[in-house]
């Protein structure tokens, strides 16, 4: 279990180096659905989304020990957090990414002066040859959640949604491998376990809410959903246990109801995040949190979306 020491600890590493991401605000989607709802705008983070802080927390880590060369296996955002914090410290990085990576977070992975190699489609591909490269090169491999050091880092969120938002009853997580929302569950419930937190998964993504169905994690075939960075094939072994033990609700949410959520975002906040970003917003908008009346926070977790692509994002014209 990551404790509330490691989080605040790791607070203390990041701070130098990342964002206090503001709290933004909607009238109209507080009248849509009921409640009050305030946006935590992680995609208005250093890198674009809100890796950077489990990413330093763990390559701080790993400099310290002595590493002299960097290794990740991602879709996209992860690498580029990776890519970005190990060049701040002066340490060289490859990252491997998807065969179909978008190429926007591949172009600031390499202006982060992250070299790119392609492998396969699926995280069971990509890491296998990230950690055959950090072998080669005597280097470290800095996994895309499933590390207390990437646990602690995403949990600095936590503390900061219950500073900004001190009398929130709900806070809404997008879930993929289950670092940030194992983070989050590891600050919020050792805090505040009044608040309750509901994880949002893409329904054709479902691995995580198979794997509570089931109680142990259970992993699912490759699988296609417009939130590219939720698309993981199973929990993580120190995340699931945080989440089986704390999450309150996990929901589903389908792929026009991401599309509708990423509409409104544009259209009525201004704000442009990525797919995997609007599945908060797209459980609210749903109704799917079933509630009315009460102070919900949604964490839009990253902005990293190829502008070219965003057509495609967006729900059929009637």
């Amino acid at each position: 279990m990551v404790t509330l020491t490691d989080i605040r600890n790791a607070r203390e590493n990041i701070k130098g180096y990342v964002h206090k991401t503001p709290i933004l605000t909607s009238s109209l989607l507080d009248e849509v659905s009921g409640n009050t709802i305030f946006l935590k705008s992680e995609h208005l983070q250093k890198t674009g989304s809100f890796k950077i802080r489990g990413a330093t927390n763990k390559v701080q880590e790993a400099v310290k020990n002595g590493a002299k060369f960097i290794t990740a296996a991602s879709s996209g955002n992860h690498g580029q957090a990776v890519a970005y914090i190990a060049n701040q410290l002066g340490v060289p990085s490859t990252i491997v990414v998807p065969e179909d990576a978008n190429i926007v977070k591949v172009a600031a992975i390499e202006a982060y002066n992250g070299k790119v190699v392609k492998c396969g489609t699926m995280s069971a591909e990509r890491i296998p040859r990230a950690i055959q490269l950090a072998d080669e090169n005597d280097g470290v491999f800095i996994p895309p959640y499933d590390d207390p050091y990437i646990i602690a880092g995403q949990g600095t969120l936590g503390l900061e949604i219950l500073e900004q938002v001190p009398n929130v009853d709900i806070i809404v997580v997008p879930v993929g491998g289950g670092g940030l929302l194992s983070g989050i569950l590891a600050a919020v419930k050792q805090l505040n376990p009044n608040v309750k937190v509901i994880g949002v998964e893409p329904a054709t993504a479902n691995d995580t809410h198979l794997s509570l169905q089931a109680g142990a994690i259970t992993s699912i075939p490759p699988t296609k959903t417009i939130a590219d960075g939720l698309r993981t094939s199973q929990p993580g072994d120190l995340t699931f246990p945080i989440v089986k033990r704390y999450l309150d609700d996990l929901v589903l949410v389908t792929e026009e109801e991401i599309k509708e959520a990423l509409e409104f975002l544009l259209e009525r906040t201004k704000q442009i995040v990525e797919p995997s970003s609007a599945v908060t917003i797209a459980a609210i908008l749903s109704g799917k949190l079933n509630v009315k009346g009460k102070r919900i926070v949604a964490v839009l977790s990253g902005g990293n979306v190829d502008l070219r692509q965003l057509i495609n994002f967006l729900p059929e014209s009637n």
